[in-house]
Parts: structure tokens; C-alpha cells; sequence
């Protein structure tokens, strides 16, 4: 018997070298598009259901190992008939989607999975549906709402990300299916010490029924520092005689102040290193460091005196820049 192969990766739209979490990325961003109960056109039910197919094989790791070995040469719609031996002693459980607590994809329609499933996957326990509960007859989704993991963002001050703080941040919900739902939650939110641009922080038991929170940090822009994982870079302006004879500067740091040499000849573009002076790393006390660059400025305006010495210092040198 042939039947028409179903290529997962592109209906889901990532690569076949997808991690778990790209899988289950893409498949909760279709799901929510294409839920029936969102998406009133005729075809989305039947693209909902391609969509739970997909990820009920590259969900699972031993489906997918399997899936996996029918090699990539395969498209969409082509006749396909299995290897001798295929599927010999295999039998799989059927999850349910991840925040679903379980489908009966039955009842909505078209004859549940598709034949290519059925033969490789199915044995009878593609029809069963996890979790407690009772199903709507149309959808196969529980009433009550699943649980399941959120994510939100929350922008910081870096100097919030360097000392630590607590927060009070209000987000506006939405439904397991990502839908706003019209109310506002408050949280009380730590930042540790050393929190850098993309990091999560971890709600326990703040999302969908019980499920965790997770809120995606962005650093605000800083006004004279920049941020590079926990290093943080500034410029320094010199003026000509600091740069050309050595000085000893005060730069400011996020925890006051630190002397840094500047050695004789230096020129504009340099990078100096303060060791310690960057954002915390876990527990253990070190930082990263602060990295100061230089940059030589003239005064706006030349007084008389410092016209005449310039110009004494072009006929004195003989230096010659490459051009």
C-alpha cells in the first residue's frame, strides 16, 4: 500500500535541524493562528490539524528519530511506500499537543491523521487523547485552561542589571491560545545581580494553570556605556597633551569612580582595560570587566596662547602621520 508523503519540517516551516524548543516555538505560533475557535476560515481546520500532526511527530524524540530515517529526499505528496520490517514491534502513545491537555482530532473533522501517520505512528493509539477533563465537540480542547509555560518581556536600566533590583511589572494576559483576554496581572519581580540582554527569569508556577513564567530581559540603552555579555565599554575623551605625555584619569564606573593610566603616546581608538568594573558573574564575586576606548578631542575654540603653542609644536615636529 502507498500513501502520500507528509513532510513535517514544512508545515511546521523550520529546518530539519530544528532544536525541540525551534519546533515548539514554530508549532505554538500556527496553532494559535489556526485554531478554529480564532480562525474563521473554512481551510483553517484542516491546516489546524496538519499543523497537531506535524508536531506530534517532530515533537517526540523516538518519532522523530524515526521519521528522521527516511532520509530528506522526500516531498510532500509523493507516492510512498514503506521499508520492509518498518514499524515491526513499534508502538506509540499518542501526547496530545503541549498547553492542549490533549486532542481528539476526530471531532473535528476530515478523519482525524492522515493516512501516512496511521500507517507509521498510528495502531490504533493516534485516537486516544491524554488528560482529564471534558472536550469541546468541536475543537477537542479542554474548557477549563490547560496548563502550560508563558513568556513576556521586561526591559531593565543597566544599572538595575549591575547592582540587582526588585520590580513591580504589570502584563496584560491572554488565553492559553494567545488571545488577549482583557485582564492585567501584577508581579513582583528580583533581578539578580549580573542579569544580561536576553536572559530569562524564572516565575515558578505564574503561567497557564500552574505553569511557569518566564520574562525575557532587554537592557534600555545606556546613555555611556555599552553592554557585551558582562563586559561594558565606554569612550574617553583625552585631550592632545594627556594622550601625546601619559595622565593619570578618574573614570567613572557604575560603583564610583577608578584611576586609569594612560600611557605616553597613546592615540585615539586605544582599548584599556579596568579588570573587575563590568557586570557581576554568578555568585562567586567576579565581573566582567570595563573597557575604556579612547578618543582624542580638541577645544572647540582655540584661545590666543594655545594658537600660538600649536603652531609652535608644527614647526618644532617632525612627526609625520600616514596618510
Amino acid at each position: 500500500m502507498s500513501v502520500k508523503f507528509q513532510d513535517y519540517y514544512s508545515v511546521l516551516g523550520v529546518e530539519r535541524t530544528a532544536s525541540e524548543q525551534e519546533i515548539k516555538k514554530a508549532y505554538r505560533k500556527l496553532a494559535q493562528k489556526y485554531h478554529p475557535d480564532v480562525n474563521k476560515d473554512p481551510a483553517a481546520e484542516t491546516r489546524f490539524k496538519q499543523i497537531n500532526e506535524a508536531y506530534e511527530v517532530l515533537g517526540d524524540a523516538d518519532k522523530r528519530k524515526k521519521y528522521d530515517s527516511l532520509g530528506a529526499n522526500w516531498r510532500a505528496g509523493q507516492d510512498f511506500r514503506p521499508p520492509p520490517g518498518w514499524g515491526d514491534n513499534v508502538h506509540f502513545e499518542f501526547r496530545g499537543a503541549p498547553g492542549a491537555g490533549g486532542f481528539d482530532f476526530g471531532d473535528l473533522g476530515g478523519g482525524g491523521f492522515s493516512d501516512f501517520f496511521e500507517m507509521f505512528f498510528g495502531g490504533g493509539g493516534a485516537r486516544r487523547a491524554g488528560g482529564g477533563g471534558r472536550r469541546t465537540a468541536r475543537t477537542g480542547f479542554h474548557e477549563e485552561p490547560p496548563a502550560g509555560d508563558q513568556e513576556a518581556e521586561i526591559a531593565i536600566s543597566l544599572e538595575d542589571a549591575y547592582h540587582g533590583a526588585h520590580k513591580t511589572i504589570q502584563l496584560a494576559q491572554a488565553d492559553p491560545y494567545g488571545q488577549p483576554s482583557g485582564q492585567v496581572k501584577t508581579y513582583d519581580v528580583r533581578i539578580p545581580p549580573g542579569t544580561t540582554d536576553g536572559s530569562r527569569i524564572r516565575l515558578s508556577g505564574q503561567g497557564y494553570g500552574g505553569g511557569d513564567l518566564y520574562l525575557r530581559v532587554h537592557l534600555e540603552p545606556h546613555p555611556v556605556y555599552r553592554v557585551r555579555g558582562h563586559d561594558l565599554e565606554r569612550d574617553l575623551p583625552l585631550t592632545p597633551w594627556e594622550a601625546a605625555l601619559g595622565a593619570k584619569i578618574h573614570v567613572q564606573t557604575l560603583d564610583g569612580t577608578a584611576a586609569l593610566t594612560i600611557p605616553p603616546g597613546s592615540s585615539g581608538g586605544q582599548h584599556l582595560r579596568l579588570r573587575g568594573r563590568g557586570l557581576p558573574r554568578g555568585r562567586g564575586g567576579e565581573r566582567g570587566d570595563l573597557i575604556v576606548e579612547t578618543r582624542v578631542v580638541l577645544p572647540p575654540r582655540l584661545t590666543d596662547k594655545e594658537r600660538e603653542l600649536f603652531e609652535q609644536l608644527s614647526r618644532q615636529s617632525h612627526f609625520k602621520p600616514e596618510r
